[in-house]
């Protein structure tokens, strides 16, 4: 593909700065951030916001901080469209820049074709509530972190909530569930727990796939019209949430029986629906909003500056605080590899990656960042490349979100078999074996 194609930003984001080249950023004290990103095609709409919020935290880090103990952070994006061919063209031109630091796929398909390249190249995958659910598992997947939620944890917290408002989750025998899904790796993610879930509590489950980019779907809901599902799960992206809500709208389903993962539950998607979406639920992996002060110091350190990546009105919005959620995780892991490999150096992708095994983000901590209201603390190990396994619900209410205070905690009891069998499989079709602890210690 020629480069043309891609949409390329080159910034260095030191005070002052101007883009430097290849030869003095090798010299530089630099830590290289790729970010892999879409701005084009249907997708755009959501996959903007969140690129925004990780180029504006690196920002923020380097006009208030000084970087990482002195380590300047710098950044390329590359545009992918959301297309796994491009995602792997822009991961083979971004890995070989120095001070590589890892990679966010922003994209479950992209993240399917880096796994196996991950380890070879010895640089870890960032994929915060998204990618390959078993990977939650770090003795299996050494370079994969699936921090803050997998498709198996946000589709057992769904079920959760249905079965609370139910008044138990005995209450689901009987019941019919429709998962409309993203005909996609991302999409298929959730029906392993969902198939698993069914054959505990007796609820029939219907699996209606929607072809990508989601534009048209009156066939499936048609299928919904007739099937009468007293759920229906809703794993979209992009325009094709906005299109399901619009739909069933048009047919007459109750959008307060409707349930949606984190990606399909910020302001794109139902923005232009409006009162049409009222009642509509999604999980919230993230808090949003202007008042948290990690949101309030890219304000007044980027965005007052004229240095924002894009619009000021933006700035808070479900995706974009995701974006900055992201990029923190990132920081945090160089900051935490500088502790045990030298603070003031830039961090090899490997140190990184022991950087993302050893994060321990209390609430204390999570407080003196900013992050309070963002997030829930955040504790991994070489066992646990998630750390997190807790979602809020939300509710739209014709014109914004309402997140309930109640945290959900997806259910290890069932997550916990599920993830080692099918870590077990992969290792076995891949002729590897588990981490040891002594590979666990290095």
């Amino acid at each position: 593909m020629k480069l043309s194609k891609f949409l390329i930003t080159a910034t260095v984001v030191a005070a002052g700065a101007a883009t430097l080249t290849t030869s003095a950023f090798a010299q530089a004290k630099e830590q290289f951030f790729p970010l892999l990103s879409y701005r084009t095609g249907p997708y755009a709409p959501n996959g903007t916001p969140w690129a925004n919020g990780k180029q504006d935290y690196l920002k923020m880090i380097n006009a208030r901080d000084g970087g990482i103990n002195g380590v300047k952070l710098t950044f390329e994006e590359c545009e992918t469209g959301y297309a796994t061919d491009r995602g792997v063209e822009c991961y083979e031109r971004l890995k070989v820049k120095p001070g590589v630091t890892l990679i966010d796929p922003q994209s479950t398909g992209i993240t399917f074709a880096l796994t196996e390249k991950a380890p070879v190249d010895k640089i870890p995958l960032l994929t915060v509530g998204y990618g390959l659910s078993m990977s939650a598992d770090g003795t299996a997947f050494k370079w994969n972190f699936e921090m803050m939620g997998s498709y198996w944890t946000g589709a057992d917290i769904i079920l959760q909530s249905i079965g609370k408002s139910l008044g138990g989750m005995d209450k689901l025998k009987g019941k019919k569930v429709a998962l409309v899904y993203h005909d996609s790796p991302f999409g298929k993610e959730p029906i392993p727990l969902l198939e698993e879930r069914s054959k505990m509590h007796g609820f029939e489950l219907q699996l209606l796939p929607v072809t990508a980019p989601g534009v048209e779907q009156k066939a499936t809901w048609l299928q919904v019209r007739q099937s009468k599902p007293d759920y229906v799960l809703l794993w979209g992206w992009g325009v094709m949430n906005s299109t399901a809500l619009k739909e069933a709208q048009a047919t007459g389903y109750p959008r307060d029986k409707m349930y949606g993962v984190w990606w399909a539950g910020a302001e794109p998607d139902v923005r232009d629906v409006g009162m049409g979406a009222k009642g509509y639920h999604a999980l919230a992996l993230n808090g949003s909003g202007t008042d948290q002060k990690v949101i309030q110091d890219i304000m007044k350190y980027v965005h007052d500056k004229g240095q924002g990546t894009g619009p000021k009105d933006e700035v808070g919005s479900v995706l974009y605080t995701r974006g900055v959620m992201i990029q923190m995780l990132g920081v945090e892991a160089v900051r935490r590899a500088q502790e045990r490999f030298g603070k003031g150096k830039v961090m090899t992708s490997e140190q990184v990656r022991w950087g993302l095994e050893n994060l321990n983000l209390d609430q204390k901590k999570l407080d003196s960042m900013g992050f309070g209201g963002v997030m829930r603390p955040v504790s991994t190990s070489c066992a646990d490349h998630m750390g997190s396994s807790w979602a809020r619900m939300q509710t739209w209410d014709g014109s914004k979100w309402n997140i309930a205070p109640d945290w959900y905690q997806a259910d290890e009891q069932i997550l916990k078999p599920m993830v080692k069998a099918a870590g077990d499989k992969y290792l076995a079709d891949k002729k590897m074996k588990r981490r040891d602890a002594a590979d666990c210690n290095s």
